[in-house]
């Protein structure tokens, strides 16, 4: 009774603190929001209740604006310098002394509300740490003294002995002391297929070992090893600044500088040269402080982004950032993992060959019922494919299996024996393929043979094929004038044959993360903006490195958390579509800048020389702001 008791408060503590973290991270959404609806209640209100309307207008100024402001003035005092936020709730606050409260009010709520997006973007793109420190794991069974003692993976020294079992993974860099195995790499390499390792062999922290024990002679320390340093690529990628961010922080002080001293100047110069009286010179500084907002371009740039981002969605393409979408459109090259990317990630059987005078429903039953014993990945493939061609199963004795290598089993009289070349006798195989004639297998495949006592009497193929969409989608960004590049941890032939299947432009074979990192900094150096696409955990530091990161959408969490746009249906014709969508937002963009910044110089120069007062300047100022938004909304469509 106590521990249900002790469980549902333990429960209600969990809700509580979720339902806190939510609330603290969409902190500035809410109160964008809420800014929202009390601008909606001063408006309703304005008719009838004068007072109720100011009040209302009010809230929403303080809801909606501190935040800004707040991040305003710390800013300036860290920076020393003025910014855009400060420039937002100065010409708020003067609208308000002139008496147009809605017009501060909605200054506020747009600028509040875009900044509680671009808040909610950055901390999502956050996550992909806590997901990469997830594979990494917490403690290594080192062995002492000829004992077994668990220590934290921190406190590794170089030249520990660490046991690793089947199924865990390998807590630190090094070499086998002893014992075989296979290795699923795929985190590090990205290669679909586990690679079999052996005495001496190098073994990286993150994979994982599955089959038997293995012992591992500790050669890096925990911040030293491979997968640290995947963990470090990502911090250092998504710590770079873009050129256009840092374009805009360095004109941001240079604009709010540039208002407030032609607000200053309105105020004293033209009593003081052009016969104004003091009210009138006053009233002019605050409609230029209005029409000078940057509110309209903000608007120019916000909905589009939105709608483009709302648009792709609906496609199937998430896009986390309106900047990511907007560089896509620069994008001249576009660099492709292999495994999971360009091919399916599996591996499947393409040939099939036996010699015809033997019993060849013998063969498949032999080879389906041995198989069947194996947790190879290849063997998974080989029986898929042997119960499609309605092979029987039947009994096999003395079953072995060699991890890595292949399997043995007797049937009737006679022993089998199923794996690699040199696992099943080089010199039988090669009297196979001189007796058939032909070589079975292609560049870039996995052949697997079977033996019969001291006869290879066939050959099974395998090969991770391409993508169905693969083939379109590269001609279609050939077409668009983009390049395209394989890089992967795969060796140079299997990396040759997809490259000559999926018929991209280039490849580059026997990449681990950090080379892919440096491939993508040359290619950014020979061709500029590059989109860097991906799955696999080995891809992430290569995706935060790209200007612009794709991820397939059955991709790792990694992958998915460190990419700025997701497939999420693995179609790779969507590059394309949300490069053509990304152009046309930029053109919209464009257009919305060049029109709202031409209607604000307009407004102050009418202002300037006393064409407009306040209302055909408010109206000027709104309109404007509708019309860009709704030219933004097009993109909906």
């Amino acid at each position: 009774m106590e521990a249900n008791v002790e469980a549902r408060n333990q429960n209600m503590y969990e809700s509580k603190q979720a339902n806190y973290l939510w609330i603290s991270q969409h902190m500035e959404l809410l109160a964008a929001i809420t800014s929202g609806i009390f601008i909606l209640i001063g408006w309703l209100t304005a008719g009838n209740n004068h007072s109720l309307s100011i009040t209302a207008y009010l809230v929403a100024f303080v809801i909606g604006g501190f935040a800004k402001a707040k991040e305003g003035v710390i800013d300036s005092i860290q920076e020393r310098d003025l910014n855009v936020e400060l420039l937002m709730i100065f010409a708020a606050i003067g609208s308000a002394l002139i008496g147009y409260w809605m017009e501060g009010a909605l200054l506020i709520f747009i600028f509040s509300l875009s900044g509680a997006l671009e808040t909610y973007t950055m901390n999502k793109s956050k996550k992909e740490l806590s997901a990469l420190m997830n594979l990494q794991p917490e403690e290594a069974v080192v062995l002492i003294h000829g004992r077994e003692q668990k220590v934290k993976v921190s406190c590794l020294k170089i030249g520990d002995h660490v046991v690793v079992k089947a199924g865990e993974r390998i807590p630190a860099d090094g070499t086998i002391l002893s014992g075989r195995t296979t290795i699923d790499q795929s985190a590090i390499t990205g290669e679909s297929i586990p690679v079999l390792k052996s005495l001496n062999d190098e073994v990286y922290a993150g994979t994982v070992n599955q089959n038997g024990v293995i012992h591992i002679y500790v050669s890096k320390l925990a911040s030293e090893t491979l997968f640290s340093k995947i963990i470090k690529l990502v911090q250092q990628a998504e710590s770079e600044k873009s050129p256009s961010q840092q374009f805009i922080e360095k004109f941001e002080g240079l604009y709010v500088k540039l208002v407030l001293l032609a607000v200053a100047l309105t105020i004293f110069v033209p009593a003081l040269l052009l016969d104004w009286t003091w009210s009138e010179s006053f009233y002019r500084a605050m409609v230029l402080m209005v029409v000078a907002s940057p509110c309209a371009l903000v608007a120019s740039v916000m909905p589009a982004t939105l709608s483009a981002i709302s648009h792709s969605a609906r496609k199937g393409v998430l896009v986390k950032g309106g900047v990511h979408l907007e560089r896509l459109a620069s994008t001249k090259i576009i660099a492709l993992d292999k495994t999971g990317t360009l091919t399916n990630g599996k591996p499947v059987v393409t040939d099939f060959i036996m010699k015809e005078e033997v019993n060849q429903e013998e063969i498949k039953s032999v080879m389906l019922s041995l198989e069947e014993q194996s947790t190879h990945p290849l063997a998974k493939s080989i029986v898929q494919f042997l119960t499609e061609s309605k092979a029987t199963r039947i009994s096999i004795s003395e079953i072995e299996e060699v991890p890595g290598q292949g399997m043995t089993g007797k049937y009737g009289d006679a022993l089998w024996k199923i794996g690699k070349e040199d696992y099943v006798g080089e010199e039988a195989v090669a009297f196979f393929l001189e007796e058939k004639g032909v070589i079975p297998v292609g560049e870039g495949k996995t052949n697997v043979y079977i033996k019969k006592d001291n006869e290879v009497v066939g050959v099974i193929a395998l090969l991770d094929t391409v993508r169905e969409s693969t083939k379109k989608a590269i001609h279609e960004l050939k077409q668009a004038g983009i390049h395209t590049v394989m890089i992967t941890g795969d060796n140079e032939k299997t990396a040759n044959a997809i490259a000559t299947m999926a018929e991209v432009h280039q490849y580059i074979a026997n990449c681990l993360p950090e080379d892919k990192v440096k491939q993508i900094k040359d290619l950014q150096k020979k061709y500029g903006t590059i989109a860097m696409t991906g799955d696999g955990i080995n891809d992430a530091p290569a995706l935060a490195s790209a200007n612009i990161g794709i991820s397939m959408g059955e991709g790792t969490d990694v992958a998915l958390e460190t990419a700025d746009i997701v497939l999420m249906k693995n179609d790779l014709l969507k590059i394309n579509e949300t490069i053509r969508l990304s152009k046309k937002m930029n053109r919209i963009i464009k257009q919305n800048v060049f029109f709202s910044v031409t209607v604000i110089g307009l407004l102050i120069f009418s202002n300037f020389f006393q064409i407009i007062d306040l209302p055909f300047g408010v109206i000027g100022h709104e309109g404007s702001t509708i019309l860009v938004i709704l030219n933004g909304l097009r993109l909906l469509r």
